[in-house]
């Protein structure tokens, strides 16, 4: 079977921060709160944009509002691009992988109508048999369903398939579901979130070589 490689998409696919914090502030200005560095921002990304926006808040002293949620999600949506670039290397490691017969997918905390969007704006959208966003399933990562429910999807088999992640959730999900995991070090996840990954890609030029061998070591009796 063809095997698939699962990708996580803000800080291993997309450097989606700028834009991210950009939004961020619109918030707090609208608001009437302090600005956020943009290191504060990188540091809330990873479980979605909801619980982005609950931890903005508590930053500034501030209860989660439903209106103020909404607002950031349709500024964001209609900015989320502007800023938003692939990491170096993205798109070559994406070709090198589709022709060594690689299917793909995102599997995502990002709700999937943004992260089409975004993928859609870049260029990215069709390289991916599936997407699964935080709101696709009943679950999200690092529930390891969301993985499987990904690799459904996208016509995968999890004895076939390679999680790429910079975050805790994309290790834990993988690992809940029997799946090795490459951590993304070009990330934003810090360096000890590696902890638990079969392997660790210092840049996306390394993931085609890392991938083969990972799928080659669990075909072997």
């Amino acid at each position: 079977m063809q095997p698939t490689a699962l990708f996580d998409l803000d800080g291993t696919l997309v450097d989606s921060a700028p834009d991210l914090h950009a939004a961020a502030n619109r918030m707090a200005a609208r608001l009437g709160l302090a600005p956020y560095r943009l290191e504060e921002i990188i540091g809330m990304i990873g479980d979605g944009v909801h619980v982005l926006i609950e931890r903005a808040l508590a930053a500034r002293g501030r209860p989660f509002d439903q209106a103020v949620y909404q607002g950031f999600l349709e500024d964001y949506a209609a900015n989320a691009a502007v800023a938003t670039r692939p990491f170096p290397g993205i798109p070559e490691a994406l070709d090198a992988l589709a022709a060594s017969g690689w299917r793909m997918a995102v599997c995502t905390n990002k709700h999937e109508h943004a992260a089409r969007v975004l993928l859609a704006a870049l260029g990215l959208l069709d390289r991916f048999a599936a997407i699964g966003g935080g709101d696709t399933f009943p679950v999200r990562k690092p529930d390891p369903e969301h993985l499987f429910a990904t690799l459904r999807a996208a016509g995968g088999a999890p004895a076939r398939a390679v999680m790429i992640g910079d975050h805790r959730n994309d290790i834990a999900g993988a690992a809940g579901a029997g799946i090795p995991c490459v951590f993304a070090a070009w990330g934003y996840g810090p360096a000890e979130m590696a902890k638990g990954a079969a392997a660790v890609a210092r840049t996306p030029a390394e993931l085609p070589a890392l991938l083969e061998r990972l799928v080659a070591a669990r075909a072997t009796p």
